[in-house]
Order: C-alpha cells, then structure tokens, then sequence
C-alpha cells in the first residue's frame, strides 16, 4: 500500500486513476483546483478508507504533510475549448506546476509520473509514432500552449532525474475518452456524442478523412499503472492501435445512440494533426500492455453515462 498523490484528481483522467489507487489498497491524495475539475466525478470517493481531497492550484507550492511514496501529475486542461480560453493557465500547470510536482517528489523520495500526452509529437511525419520519434510541432501555434508545455515538463521531469536523481515515469496518453468527461469540452467523442443524443447535427471539422486511435478509458488507466509499477524510465505511448476517421467514428455513435443526426462539415483548425496513431511495442515490450475494450463497446458505455447526466 502506498500514499499516492495524485494532481488533477477530479478531473476526467485523473478521478478514474484516484478510483482506481484506491480499489487496488493505495492511499490517494487529491490535489485539485476545480478549473476544469469537478467535485461530481469524486463525490463517489469521499468516505473511502484513505481518500484526501485538497483544493489547490499546483502552480503555486506544494507542500503534503507525511510519507509521499508517489507523484501523478495529471493535473492540465487539455480540452481544445480550453486553448484559446485559458492559454497561459495551461503553460503555467505544465511549467510551474510540474516543477512544483517535482520538487514534492524529490523532497519525499517519492517517484514522479507524469501524464504527458501524444500532443509531443504534433502532426507526425512518422506513422505510426515510436517514442523516438522527435515530433513536427508549431512552437507558435494555436495549440502551441498545450503542446510546449508538454514537451517543456518532459524536458524538466529528465533534468530532474539526471541531475537529483528522481525516479521518473512519462506517459504519453492517446485520445482518451469515457465517462466523466465533460460534455461541453470540445474533444471529438463528447462532441459527436452529445449532439447524437440531442439530435443536432455532429460538427465535422475537416472533411472526415483525419484519423485517431480512441483508447477507452479503463485501458489508458491500466497503461499508466503498469508503467508505474513497471520501474522502466522514460516515455511510453500507452493508446489503441485501431485507427478510425473521423467519418468512421460519426458511424459508430449515431448507430450506437440510434440518432437521426447528419454530419456538416466545417473547417478542420490549424495544426490538427492528420494522422495520430501510437507504436506500442515498448509498452508491450516492460509491462505487456494490451487494450481491450473495442471502440464501440467504448462507446456505448459513454453514450449511457452522458445520457444519464443530460437526463436524456
């Protein structure tokens, strides 16, 4: 059993992983400022045996009293509404807030993971991405302040490790979706989702054709606890290997919600990548990491929860 911090904690990632923590007999403290957090996707926890919720903003210090075997950073907005909405917000959590995180994790000897994402490698040149691939990302972009601060909290977290010797997990998370996401987050799945069970028409930007790997959330989380009990050091791509277009995924959630919706097509904004697809060999390769929930039985589960709280 160990005392896990767990930055991030009531939002959509981040309340599957304290869920999870604490199922297997981990404590869990959860650090959240509630920005794009929301107390409802933890409320389930408070009452569990070795749950702490702490309202915080990780980029201003932190301090923990006690034992800290281990550090998630997951805490970062990384909707696309949430780009243009609050940029600097986004650069601060992935520069000052990981480097709070780290020096927490290096104050207790703890291990420090932290949810970095597959926006490192921008519109890729490589197909599918390897973790040695080095990225085609737009430094000034419009997607930029997630992008940098990505790769800037990776750069930090290795510096950490080189220089102090912090032990250190990356994990580069694949276009993850399930429930407890928020509806109005602007990400592809919720969208298409929503607008199905509301029979609006579903906003295709671009002309459908851009693919994406959809990875269900229960198998991102097993991912990210493999890596970290697995003691390997660097990046790992934890995603799917099933590439859909977007056009296909329309498909599935209009048969899946049984909706009347059409798709209209508006355009597809700059630097979208065209192709995202993550190579899983090293994750197979230290902590024989395999997905299993298909895209469809994806989902529908998260069709059923999104009609739930929109009491549809």
């Amino acid at each position: 059993m160990a005392r896990i911090v767990v930055t991030g904690g009531a939002g959509f990632l981040g309340s599957h992983l304290c869920e999870r923590l604490l199922d297997r007999g981990d404590r869990v403290v959860c650090l959240d400022n509630l920005q794009t957090g929301r107390m409802g996707n933890i409320e389930h926890l408070f009452g569990r045996e070795g749950f702490e919720f702490v309202r915080h903003d990780v980029s201003n210090h932190i301090w923990v009293p006690g034992e800290v075997d281990v550090v998630m950073h997951l805490a970062s907005p990384a909707s696309p509404i949430d780009f243009a909405r609050i940029p600097i917000q986004i650069m601060k959590v992935g520069s000052l807030g990981t480097h709070n995180c780290l020096g927490l994790a290096r104050e207790k000897g703890a291990v420090f993971h932290l949810n970095s994402t597959s926006e490192v490698y921008g519109d890729p040149l490589v197909h599918p991405q390897p973790e040695t691939y080095w990225g085609n990302v737009n430094p000034n972009g419009a997607r930029s302040m997630y992008d940098e601060a990505k790769r800037f909290a990776e750069a930090l977290s290795f510096a950490y490790h080189r220089s102090h010797g912090v032990d250190i997990r990356i994990v580069r998370t694949f276009n993850t979706y399930g429930p407890r996401m928020r509806p109005d987050d602007g990400r592809v799945v919720s969208n298409f989702i929503i607008q199905a069970l509301e029979g609006r028409p579903l906003s295709m930007y671009g002309d459908g054709t851009q693919t994406r790997s959809f990875c269900y959330v229960d198998d991102q989380i097993d991912g990210q606890l493999g890596l970290l009990d697995s003691g390997y050091v660097g990046p790992v791509n934890i995603g799917s290997e099933y590439e859909f277009t977007m056009l296909e995924l329309a498909e599935h959630v209009v048969e899946v919600t049984n909706s009347s919706s059409e798709v209209t097509f508006e355009p597809l904004p700059k630097d979208d990548p065209v192709r995202r697809r993550p190579d899983l060999t090293l994750a197979r390769e230290q902590f024989g990491f395999e997905p299993k929930v298909a895209l469809r039985e994806g989902i529908e589960r998260t069709a059923a929860h999104f009609a739930a709280e929109l009491g549809l």
